[in-house]
């Protein structure tokens, strides 16, 4: 068995091509140095080794050095065939594969293997499932926490239709460190990012989250260029705020492919640190906002 990952960040693209138009040229603070050493190749290493892929290896994730020097990496369960067709993400569609039953087993002792202090644990949309894949959620944290005990974790979840309430009581019972579900983009650009996905019922989620185990705990994320206005950005994260989530990622939206919809604008940082700014001053506990920031980025910090 093999946990496979996800193929694009989460603050991937979305549908629309750029077929006709040149895309945006990529600036220079989207641009990073590789550092020198053999730390990287010694953990890719441990891994093949364990049969595990990792979200941070498969999506060229921009901070893959740092997260995983300070112990934390981000994996994909239930396959990687997802049941939606979301426009911002470039991981492939199609029937799904059953649900592997040792997988909860391998990804613990993958993780004792590396010594990770912390995980995120992730997985395309399984609509095929009644639960959405709740209870794979759960058994990979009964696992992680009878062989790792000290590992901390992050389940970052789909919206879990069609029964969002049951799939999430059966999540939070396991008792993740911290519950995350992505909002990813404004509510007017939903239909074309995330057909089959409602921002409502994103929030009701996250907030459902939040009456459960507290604001503190429960994390959203947006991407950013995907042709949003400010005004909508500000809506979206008053209104996480408002349902009492604490925790907030900004990240720039980057197209996986000429098939994806082009990104619309490259957010320089100082618009960036503007926005965390905004989101600081709301209330939100912890903002990480940055052109490289990622949904997992400083996940355990």
């Amino acid at each position: 068995m093999t946990i496979k990952a996800q193929k694009q960040p989460v603050n991937g693209g979305a549908r629309g091509g750029t077929r006709g138009k040149e895309p945006l040229p990529r600036p220079q603070w989207l641009r990073i140095r590789v550092p020198s050493g053999d730390a990287l190749q010694k953990v890719t290493q441990l891994m093949d080794r364990g049969g595990l892929h990792t979200v941070c290896q498969e999506a060229h994730c921009p901070n893959i050095h740092e997260c995983w020097a300070m112990g934390t990496a981000t994996f994909l369960i239930l396959g990687e065939i997802c049941t939606r067709k979301c426009g911002f993400c470039a991981v492939s569609k199609g029937i799904p594969t059953p649900v592997d039953p040792d997988e909860p087993q391998q990804l613990a002792s993958t993780v004792s293997e590396l010594g990770l202090q912390h995980v995120v644990i992730t997985s395309v949309d399984r609509d095929d499932l009644s639960d959405g894949g709740a209870r794979q959620f759960s058994r990979c944290i009964e696992a992680l926490r009878s062989l790792v005990p000290e590992t901390t974790t992050e389940v970052l979840v789909p919206d879990f239709r069609p029964d969002p309430d049951t799939a999430l009581g059966i999540v939070l019972a396991a008792d993740p460190t911290i519950f995350s579900h992505n909002l990813e983009t404004v509510r007017r650009l939903y239909p074309a990012a995330r057909p089959g996905s409602d921002y409502d019922l994103s929030l009701s989620l996250l907030e459902g989250a939040v009456v459960q185990i507290g604001g503190s705990r429960v994390k959203s994320s947006l991407i950013l260029g995907l042709g949003e206005r400010k005004e909508e950005l500000e809506v979206a994260i008053a209104d996480l705020y408002r349902i009492g989530v604490r925790r907030l990622n900004l990240g720039q939206y980057l197209a996986p492919s000429e098939k994806h919809i082009p990104v619309k604008k490259y957010y320089p940082p100082r618009e960036f640190d503007a926005l965390g700014a905004f989101a600081r001053e709301l209330g939100f506990e912890k903002v990480e906002s940055g052109p490289l920031v990622r949904s997992s980025y400083h996940a355990s910090v």
